[in-house]
C-alpha cells in the first residue's frame, strides 16, 4: 500500500505500487483512495510491474475512476529477471518470460558467452530517459541436461533462490572439521549407547531427525528426540551463516532438492547417518506406559544411529508387528497414538491433505504418479516432532529478561478470516451441518465434529478444500499469538535446521537460555519476516514445478477424456483436477459459453447457468478433454465433456437471476 504523496497542481501526484495485470493495463492503489488509479500501457513510464512509483492525475476517468501517468520511478521491486537472448544483426536482446515485461538491451560486452537462443539471466542496469529500451547485463547463462532441467533452474531462480552456493561459501565448508573431539564431548550428554534411529523417506539424504528410546528401572521410558546440530558448524555471521540465512529454506522440486546448506554440510557433517556418531541437540522425555509425559530435559548430545529406516519399511513392521526393533517400534507408535488423540482433544484440527510424487525417468520426464499417504509411520515422526517443537517453545517462553520476553522465532498460526469463515459456515449450513461460533474452541470442536460427518460422503471433498482454504496461514514472528491448527499456546520451529534457517535460529537462542548467556536480537523480527517471505517463494516455486511435470505429463494425452472433481470456480471458469493422474487444468468460461450463459456465485463456490440452471460447483464430478499443455506456462487447459449427469443446483441453494 503506498503512502499518499502531496497534490501537485490541477490534478496532483501520488505514490504507489504500479501492479499490471494479465490483460496488461496497470493500477496504482494508493493510501486513501477508493479505487486504484488506472494507467494505461503506454503511460507505464520506465516502470516495471511491482515497482513503487510517483504517479500523476491525467484529465481522463473511465467509468469515475482516475487515471494517470507514471513520471517517476522511486524503487525498483526486481533486479533480476530470466529470458531469453535474441540476438538480431549483431545486436543483443533478452526476451524476459514474463509477458508484462519489455525486452532488455545487451550491450556486446555484457553477453558472458551467452548465444542466441540461450536462457539467462540477467541484472538490470539502467533505464535512462533517451533509452528506448532498458538495459541488463547477463548474469548467469543457465545451461541443462534438456528442456525439463532447465524450466527446473528457471522456477528456482524466479523465485529468488541461487542453484548454487558461492564459491568461498563451498570452500568454507570444506574446512569445517567434522571429527568429534574430547573437548566437545564434555559438554555434551552421550547417547551412543542407547538404541537410535531414523525414519524418513526412502530417498532421503538430509536425516535431520533421530529417535532413541530405552527402559528406565522405574518402569517408565525415555525417548530422546535427537535433532542435527547445525549451530554447532554454522556460526553466527559466518560466510556459510550468511548465505543460509539469504536461501532461508530448501526448496524441494519433483526431481531435485534446492539445499540451504552445502551438500558437505546438509548430506555429511549434520546429517544423522547410521554407524557414525554425531553432534546433536536433544529433547528428552520421561513417558510413561500410559503415554503421559512426565519430564524433559534439553541439551547438546551426542548421538550414534544404529540403523536407518524408510517409513515403508516401519509401517510394514507396525501392521506385522515383525521385524527389526519391533517392540520398540510398536511401543512408540502406541505412545504417538496417544498423544495424537490427546492433542485433538486439546483443540488441534485434523484436517487431511493428499501429497503428489512423480515417478521420473532418467531425464526426469514423469512416467507416473503416485498420491503419498500419511500413515502410522508418518505420524509415529509427526507427533514426536510435535512434542519437541512444543516443549521448547514453552521452555524458552518463560524466559524473561528485564522482566521483558527474549525475543524468539515462534512459529504461529492465527484464527481464521471472519469473512471467510462465515462464507464456510453458511456453505456448510446448507448441506445441514452446524457450526458453534461462540469462542475459537467451539469452532475448532465444530470443525473437527464436521471432517468426522462427512467422510465417505459426497460432499466431504468439497467441505474439506474449502475448509483448508479458510484457515489463515502459519509464519514466524517474535509476538507469540499461538498456533491455531495445532491448538498449541506455544509453539516454534525446532526439527528441521537443515532445510529451514528459523530453526537454527532457535537452536542458537535455547543455547543462549540454557547456559544463561541470552542476548536479545533487535533483529529476531525482520528474520522472521526474511524467513516467512522465503517459506513463501519456496512454496511457488514448489508448487509451480509440480505444475511443471503436471504438464509435462499430460501431453501425452492431448485429445483423451478423464473424470475430475471441480478444485476451484471464479468468474471466468473452474478448476478440474483429474481423478487419476491428479492434474489441475482450467475449463474456460468462453468454452462454456456455447451451453449456456454462466454467472459466478461465490457464496455457492458455482458457476450456475442463467437458461438451463446447470451448475458447475466445487466438489462436483465432471468430465474433460485435454486440449491443450503449454509447458512454458506451465498451464492445462480443459474443456467439458457432457457425459456424467450433472445435479441442479437444489433450490434453496440456487438464486433466482435478476432480469435486467
Amino acid at each position: 500500500m503506498g503512502k499518499k504523496e502531496k497534490k501537485k497542481g490541477k490534478y496532483g501526484e501520488y505514490i504507489g505500487i504500479l501492479e499490471i495485470s494479465r490483460s496488461g493495463m496497470g493500477f496504482v492503489d494508493v493510501e486513501g483512495l477508493e479505487q486504484g488509479i488506472m494507467v494505461k500501457p503506454q503511460d507505464f513510464g520506465k516502470a516495471f510491474n511491482g515497482d513503487k512509483v510517483k504517479v500523476r492525475i491525467i484529465p481522463h476517468r473511465t467509468n469515475g475512476r482516475k487515471q494517470g501517468e507514471v513520471v517517476q520511478v522511486l524503487e525498483r521491486e526486481n533486479t533480476h529477471f530470466l529470458g531469453r537472448v535474441i540476438i538480431n544483426h549483431k545486436t543483443a536482446f533478452v526476451a524476459v518470460n514474463n509477458e508484462m515485461m519489455p525486452d532488455f538491451y545487451i550491450p556486446q560486452g555484457s553477453l558472458q558467452g551467452a548465444v542466441n537462443g540461450d536462457r539467462v539471466q540477467i541484472k538490470f542496469v539502467k533505464w535512462d530517459e533517451t533509452d528506448k529500451k532498458p538495459q541488463a547485463e547477463i548474469v548467469t547463462v543457465i545451461k541443462g541436461k534438456n528442456d525439463g532441467d532447465l524450466s527446473m533452474q528457471e522456477i528456482i531462480m524466479e523465485n529468488n533462490f541461487s542453484i548454487s552456493f558461492p564459491q568461498n561459501v563451498l570452500e568454507a565448508a570444506e574446512r569445517l572439521d567434522g571429527n568429534i573431539t574430547d573437548e566437545e564431548l564434555k559438554k555434551r550428554r552421550d547417547f551412543r549407547d542407547v538404541l537410535t534411529f531414523t525414519i524418513d523417506p526412502v530417498d532421503a539424504k538430509d536425516f535431520d531427525d533421530a529417535i532413541s528410546f530405552r527402559k528406565l528401572e522405574s518402569g517408565n521410558y525415555e525417548i530422546g528426540v535427537h535433532i542435527a546440530d547445525v549451530s554447532y558448524y554454522v556460526k553466527e555471521g559466518s560466510e556459510i551463516d550468511q548465505e543460509a540465512y539469504q536461501r532461508a529454506t530448501s526448496v524441494y522440486l519433483p526431481d531435485r532438492v534446492n539445499p540451504m546448506l552445502p551438500e558437505r554440510l546438509s548430506n555429511f557433517l549434520c546429517s544423522l547417518r547410521p554407524n557414525e556418531d554425531k553432534y546433536t541437540f536433544s529433547v528428552v522425555f520421561e513417558v510413561s506406559s500410559m503415554g503421559k509425559i512426565k519430564n524433559s530435559w534439553l541439551g547438546r548430545t551426542l548421538i550414534h544411529s544404529n540403523h536407518r529406516f524408510s517409513y515403508e519399511e516401519v509401517q510394514q513392521t507396525i501392521e506385522s508387528k515383525v521385524g527389526l526393533h519391533a517392540e520398540v517400534i510398536l511401543l512408540l507408535n502406541n505412545i504417538a497414538q496417544r498423544l495424537r488423540s490427546e492433542r485433538f482433544k486439546q483443540g488441534a484440527i485434523n484436517f487431511s491433505s493428499e501429497e503428489i510424487r512423480f515417478r521420473l525417468d532418467d531425464s526426469g520426464k514423469p512416467i507416473g504418479i503416485i498420491i503419498k499417504e500419511s500413515k502410522e509411520a508418518n505420524k509415529l515422526i509427526e507427533e514426536f516432532m510435535l512434542l519437541a517443537n512444543r516443549t521448547v517453545a514453552e521452555y524458552v517462553s518463560k524466559i524473561k529478561i528485564n522482566k521483558e520476553p527474549i525475543p524468539f522465532p515462534y512459529r504461529v498460526h492465527d484464527s481464521p478470516d471472519e469473512e471467510k469463515l462465515q462464507m464456510f459456515v453458511t456453505f456448510a449450513k446448507k448441506f445441514g451441518y452446524k457450526f458453534d461460533m461462540h469462542n475459537d474452541r467451539a469452532i475448532v470442536n465444530s470443525f473437527n465434529k464436521l471432517l468426522d460427518d462427512i467422510e465417505g460422503k459426497p460432499e466431504q471433498r468439497v467441505l474439506e478444500q474449502i475448509g483448508i482454504r479458510t484457515m489463515a496461514k502459519a509464519f514466524y514472528s517474535t509476538e507469540n499469538i499461538g498456533h491455531y491448527g495445532l491448538g498449541f499456546n506455544y509453539y516454534a520451529h525446532f526439527t528441521s535446521p537443515i532445510r529451514r534457517y528459523p530453526d537454527v535460529l532457535v537452536h542458537r537462542m535455547l543455547q543462549q537460555c540454557l547456559i544463561k548467556k541470552v542476548k536479545p536480537d533487535s533483529e529476531m523480527e525482520k528474520k522472521c519476516m526474511h524467513c516467512s517471505e522465503r517459506e513463501r517463494a519456496a512454496m511457488e516455486a514448489e508448487r509451480a514445478g509440480n505444475k511443471y511435470k503436471q504438464v509435462e505429463y499430460m501431453q501425452q494425452y492431448i485429445g483423451d477424456e478423464f473424470r475430475g472433481i471441480i478444485t476451484g470456480v471464479a468468474h471466468f471458469g473452474f478448476w478440474v483436477e483429474t481423478v487419476e493422474q491428479k492434474c489441475e487444468g482450467l475449463v474456460s468460461l468462453v468454452d462454456l459459453s456455447d451451453f449456456d450463459d454462466f454467472r459466478y456465485e461465490p457464496e455457492n463456490y458455482s458457476l450456475v447457468g442463467l437458461n438451463t440452471r446447470r451448475v458447475f460447483r466445487m466438489g462436483d464430478e465432471v468430465n474433460i478433454k485435454v486440449v491443450a499443455a503449454d509447458l512454458e506456462k506451465r498451464q492445462l487447459d480443459y474443456a467439458w465433456v457432457s457425459g456424467i449427469k450433472i445435479k441442479p443446483l437444489p433450490k434453496r441453494l440456487l438464486k433466482k437471476p435478476k432480469r435486467k
